[in-house]
């Protein structure tokens, strides 16, 4: 068939429509929405409803502010969904509630288990089926107590699986895995030593910064001797800059004339004014004022090279990267990723200034999981004053556990590129040369890397001047570029011609001033094996960074390793999927809060899975990322459902696993399109 350009080539036997094309959901737009905690809105200046939404614009709007809202839905909220009788969490435990008959939780066990909602249990991949309803009816008990029905004792709680233990007890959704009866028939929590002396340490997360630290920071009482010394050089550096600068030379030396009108004898002796070509330098002042010489912070940061012999070296070269995205690349996705492949992982971007504020949603962003054997903190600031001191408190409350801390500067979002941050760095490099310095000083041993794009506006790239300075004379142990401009966001395919300039433009520099190579990794539309591979070998990467390709297709770094393109099976991918359920319970929680926590994150990995169109049904390999896809069914029924563009049927995918979702909740997709009947989309 001859197929239009950019358009997927799904054999003819799969298509449903051959004129009909499904459109490409506009990343641009959503990527500019709410994120995972702070709700912020990338593009949000209007303050206008979206007309099938039911509600009429409060004003009218710009072209420019029309253009901003399409494609994405703005302001998405999710609110937690807690039991209709809610247990004292302490109670749940086996503990005594300290506030007593005070607390504004029940206490009331027996009662709690009557109005407990029916527990789920997990089918296995044996029990799904390729036809509808494909999983086995969740709402059955497989085995149940007489006096207790809700709880189901063939269920298995992921959490007691995984650890020896359920930290949320009798509030868990999976009850009946872990509960027995005593002779006078009371409930009791089931724990398995001997597992939770062997998960202990290999399991569980680490990173948690406690509720003590986060008041420090709040309340500004956390100290940061080696920020305020590093801040006070910078400061003491513009003070002195500022200063009229005069040649030796061009200043007179005053002597004092004798009065005529007094006797030259008597006179009082004027005594001659300092030529101030003779003041201390500014290094003399600097080293004077703080004990030490500024050899390690430049007085032009920028321009005068540095040496970091001490930090650790990243060897990188043949490891596969995920790319720290916002809102998708949680833990449990990231662990995801992991079992199929990924060798580096980074969390979701953080704001230095909400770290600094002690934010608990923002330090969730921290935690590792032990399966991550290379990780790393991705922050994002404007400045020194608030970047070195989070490089600080992370290298102080995350000892041992954190392998990098990587700086974005490629973020387009509106909201983060107007406030100075993001890919607004790549315009300011003499600001982005003091914030390396600063974070390395601050950080220690750990490797501080960065993150760029090729540029900020089109036509003028900046990274060539960029990468070898940040290897040079900064100290980045890694740099990554994405390759594209900040303003060409997804719109343009990847400059993969450019990123070889820059490579080859850093290993110049490196051999000039005899140091040794630092890993790079490029970014940008590699969607296969063969996109991967092809592009290491054109450019000299080290690696490819992998973002939407890992969102659409988990098992991407399952085909790099194995160089093959994997025509994975529907069941195979709900495999995937009922993986991801049971990482995200042992993450979020078991009890109903966690579990539809769960599901709203699943429907957002889903938003993005969806848009696979499996290898088998394609005339010619590879796939490409940005190719449209045809409205097509599978291979199968199963295969149709995954395919479904719709996010009610995300939804029904979910309680395959999580049990049917409450009344009361509701998943908004960022896509727009998504959110309505697979008919109105294709409409």
């Amino acid at each position: 068939m001859n197929y239009p350009a950019g358009t997927a080539p799904v054999k003819a036997e799969y298509l449903l429509s051959t004129t009909n094309a499904a459109g490409v959901p506009d990343d641009d737009a959503a990527e500019g929405t709410t994120t995972h905690t702070r709700g912020y809105a990338g593009n949000g200046e209007g303050d206008t409803r979206d007309s099938r939404s039911g509600g009429p614009a409060r004003r009218k709007m710009t072209k420019e502010q029309k253009k901003a809202q399409r494609g994405a839905n703005k302001g998405r909220r999710f609110g937690k969904v807690r039991d209709e009788l809610d247990l004292c969490w302490r109670v749940a435990n086996g503990t005594n509630c300290e506030y007593g008959a005070e607390c504004r939780f029940t206490h009331d066990i027996p009662a709690y288990l009557v109005a407990k909602t029916q527990d789920i249990r997990i089918p296995e991949l044996s029990e799904i089926s390729d036809t509808p309803p494909f999983a086995a009816d969740l709402t059955k008990v497989g085995k149940s107590h007489p006096d207790h029905p809700s709880l189901d004792l063939s269920a298995i709680c992921p959490l007691f699986a995984e650890t020896g233990e359920c930290r949320y007890g009798f509030k868990c959704r999976f009850l009946g895995g872990h509960v027995s009866w005593d002779e006078a028939g009371k409930l009791t929590l089931i724990e398995d030593e001997d597992k939770k002396a062997r998960t202990v340490l290999s399991l569980q997360e680490v990173n948690f910064i406690g509720a003590d630290i986060q008041k420090q920071l709040r309340s500004k009482k956390y100290p940061f001797p080696v920020s305020d010394v590093y801040l006070r050089e910078l400061q003491e550096q513009a003070e002195a800059e500022e200063k009229p600068k005069v040649k030796k030379d061009e200043i007179p030396i005053i002597v004092a004339e004798p009065d005529q009108s007094m006797d030259v004898d008597n006179a009082p002796q004027a005594k001659p004014k300092v030529a101030e070509a003779s003041l201390p330098s500014v290094e003399e002042t600097i080293e004077k004022r703080t004990g030490g010489s500024d050899s390690g912070t430049q007085l032009d940061a920028p321009d005068v090279p540095s040496r970091f012999s001490e930090k650790k070296r990243l060897h990188w070269s043949g490891k596969t990267y995920l790319a720290p995205l916002t809102t998708v690349g949680n833990l449990p996705f990231r662990r995801l990723c992991v079992k199929y492949g990924a060798d580096i992982t980074c969390g979701e971007m953080g704001l230095a200034s909400s770290f600094l504020a002690g934010s608990k949603e923002e330090w969730s962003l921290v935690r590792r999981h032990p399966d991550e054997s290379i990780f790393g903190i991705q922050v994002a600031g404007n400045k020194p004053s608030t970047l070195v001191p989070t490089a600080e408190v992370i290298a102080k409350e995350c000892t041992g556990n954190v392998n990098f801390v990587d700086i974005n500067c490629g973020c387009p979002i509106d909201l983060v590129f107007k406030s100075g941050s993001g890919s607004a760095l790549l315009d300011t490099p003499g600001k982005l040369g003091k914030i390396l310095i600063g974070m390395n000083k601050a950080l220690g041993d750990i490797p501080v890397t960065v993150k760029l794009r090729t540029g900020v506006k089109d036509g003028r790239n900046t990274a060539h001047k960029l990468m070898p300075r940040a290897a040079a004379e900064w100290g980045a142990g890694c740099i990554t570029l994405h390759g594209r401009t900040r303003q060409q966001r997804y719109t343009r395919l990847a400059d993969w011609d450019y990123i070889k300039e820059c490579v080859d433009a850093v290993r110049a520099k490196e051999a000039e001033d005899d140091l040794p190579p630092i890993p790079i990794f490029g970014g940008g539309d590699c969607y296969s094996s063969e996109d991967y591979w092809s592009n290491v070998e054109k450019t000299g990467v080290d690696g490819v960074m992998l973002a939407r390709g890992a969102l659409i297709k988990p098992w991407i770094f399952t085909e790099v390793k194995e160089h093959r393109e994997w025509d994975i099976s529907a069941r195979e991918r709900l495999d995937i999927i009922r993986t991801y359920a049971e990482y995200g319970i042992n993450h979020f929680g078991s009890d109903t809060t966690g579990v539809n926590t769960t599901r709203r994150y699943l429907c957002e990995a889903l938003s993005f899975q969806y848009r696979y169109v499996p290898i088998g049904l394609l005339e010619r390999l590879p796939g490409r990322i940005n190719d449209r896809a045809p409205v097509f069914r599978g291979r199968d029924e199963l295969e149709t459902l995954l395919a479904s563009p719709d996010s009610k049927d995300w939804v029904k995918i979910s309680e395959m696993f999580l049990g049917p979702a409450p009344e009361s909740w509701t998943f908004m997709p960022k896509h727009k399109s998504n959110a309505y009947g697979s008919e109105e989309s294709q409409g």
